[in-house]
């Protein structure tokens, strides 16, 4: 049955597409809710206009009922029954961690029937120890991100529009069903205060439906892909479900700050934050180290490291986190007005991992350069500011660029760009004109 009523994200669609009928696995991993399932929905879709047959579609869910007690034995022979002879065969399995020893039947699929492998996870433990092991160099990761701008307009009913100014150039205007003009900057204050998580354009954008979208989202990451993976595996470590949410509480609200284990702990302590559980004292480095691995492995947070951009080596130093979602920063911490500094920053940072880059912070001696973007010979340096209007904040912004020596591109981002032009190979350009590219 073809799914009508699923939204398009064509920057992943055509990812999966480019591996269609090869031999790789295509693994798509992100945090839960990102659109992991609809898009393997929409694959699914692709394969039925382009005259597969719907007994060459194998689509199970794992978080199903009817899966949830299958053994790896039950699972392999499920799949077998229903192999069409002389037909290749299409699986699609979702949140396939929840059986144990899965990799073993992936790999006995691959290498015993004629198919094509999808698979979904909302953990990165599912690429490190379990799936490596069996697939290495099998398997192609496909990163889904909750929505971009540009997609969170789509998926709320917006359409941007080009159109020529009197002057010649380029610009855009965002417009509803009905053709009425909106204000660019209205929409994008509603994506930075609400986020991207796609559910979002089911349930609307009213803060109490929101923040009781978000509390799902938050209960499933934390629940089941933290705390209930933890006890499978056999773990104690993630045990503390009120120290894993104001830790989490701790670098939503330090977003793009320098941060390590030992501050956190420090902080929660002298600011009072555990008091309200069992524990008082600083928690131990390593366990704060764990926990925050925890969160990394269920893609709600990421790490960026810094790069010396003279010395073109990664440093030991420390690094900063980003949350990939900013709607959940605000589910967490509470809708409030201030540091849209940090906040754009974390779109930015997240917009560039959409479009296909490494990312990392630049140093260059004692200044640094936000975000150095690279992929294959393509490199920019960017920062990224609030407004560009004040001399200081000009200056500030400017002086990491101007110290590079090489001729990739140098862009500085800004909700406020000023009247100011380029200046000395430096772009300078909109934020909401770079995040609608």
């Amino acid at each position: 049955m073809v799914n009508t009523n699923l939204k398009k994200r064509e920057l992943y669609l055509q990812q999966l597409k480019a591996f269609q009928d090869t031999e790789m696995i295509k693994v798509i991993t992100g945090i839960r809710r990102c659109g992991k399932s609809s898009l393997m929905k929409l694959m699914a879709d692709e394969l039925r206009h382009s005259g597969k047959e719907d007994k060459q579609i194998i689509e199970i869910n794992f978080e199903s009922m009817r899966f949830s007690e299958m053994t790896v034995k039950e699972f392999y022979d499920y799949i077998a029954d229903r192999i069409v002879p002389e037909k290749r065969m299409y699986f699609f399995f979702d949140e396939v961690q929840r059986i144990v020893g899965w990799e073993n039947a992936v790999n006995s699929f691959r290498v015993d029937f004629d198919c094509d492998i999808y698979i979904t996870g909302s953990n990165a433990h599912l690429l490190s120890s379990e799936l490596s092991t069996y697939l290495a160099g099998r398997y192609v990761e496909i990163k889904v991100l909750p929505l971009s701008f540009r997609e969170f307009l789509d998926f709320h009913g917006y359409r941007v529009e080009e159109y020529q100014s009197l002057a010649g150039k380029t610009k855009r205007r965002i417009k509803d069903a009905s053709g009425e003009i909106f204000d660019p900057k209205e929409l994008y204050e509603a994506y930075a205060k609400f986020g991207g998580m796609p559910m979002l354009a089911d349930v609307g954008l009213e803060q109490d439906k929101v923040t009781a979208a978000l509390d799902g989202v938050y209960s499933a990451v934390v629940v089941r892909d933290i705390l209930e993976r933890e006890k499978r595996k056999g773990q104690r470590t993630i045990t503390d479900s009120l120290l894993l949410r104001k830790l989490m509480m701790f670098l939503a609200d330090n977003i793009g700050s320098t941060v390590s284990a030992t501050s956190i702990g420090n902080t929660l302590v002298s600011e009072g934050l555990l008091e309200d559980g069992k524990r008082k004292a600083k928690p131990a480095t390593h366990t704060i180290q764990a926990y925050i691995e925890a969160l990394r492995e269920s893609f709600i947070f990421y790490e960026i490291k810094r790069f010396d951009i003279k010395g073109r080596e990664y440093l030991k130093t420390l690094g900063k986190y980003y949350i990939v979602d900013i709607g959940l920063r605000n589910y967490l911490l509470g809708y409030r007005d201030g540091d849209t500094g940090h906040i754009l920053e974390n779109i930015i940072y997240f917009e560039l991992l959409r479009r296909g880059y490494d990312v990392a912070i630049g140093k260059i001696d004692s200044k640094e350069v936000d975000f150095i973007a690279t992929k294959t010979d393509e490199k920019k340096y960017i920062q990224v500011t609030e407004s560009m209007a004040a001399p200081e904040t000009r200056e500030r912004e400017l002086a990491p660029l101007e110290k590079i020596a090489d001729n990739y591109e140098k862009i500085v981002i800004a909700m406020d760009p000023g009247l100011m032009q380029d200046q000395a190979g430096i772009k300078i350009m909109s934020a909401i004109d770079f995040l609608l590219e």
